[in-house]
């Protein structure tokens, strides 16, 4: 599974809105979302598998953090189409200027 399909699901989103803030263990995750540990480590195992968080094992904790890489990945992907809806806005405001000149 890619980066952006395993984000398209509503609870991923919110696993990764959460982690951009700070690092999480399962427990934070399940404490912030109002989710059970095996919801939360489902969704967990297929960002992982996916690429978008990385895990770190501290004694019995895991700590996850997001991986930047399928972000820029992302990042790059949406480049042209942001151009594509600033030229649009542009061209918009352009218009709408004209409009209050007259």
């Amino acid at each position: 599974m890619d980066a952006l399909t395993a984000i398209a699901e509503p609870t991923r989103r919110r696993i990764v809105d959460a982690l951009r803030v700070r690092e999480c263990s399962v427990t934070d995750l399940v404490e912030l979302l109002r989710m059970s540990q095996p919801a939360i480590s489902k969704h967990l195992r297929v960002l992982r598998e996916a690429g978008v968080v990385t895990a770190e094992a501290y004694a019995q904790r895991r700590i996850y953090r997001l991986n930047p890489e399928p972000f820029r990945e992302l990042d790059a992907w949406l480049t042209p189409y942001r151009r594509l809806w600033t030229r649009h806005l542009a061209a918009l405001e352009e218009h709408l200027s004209r409009e209050d000149e007259s």
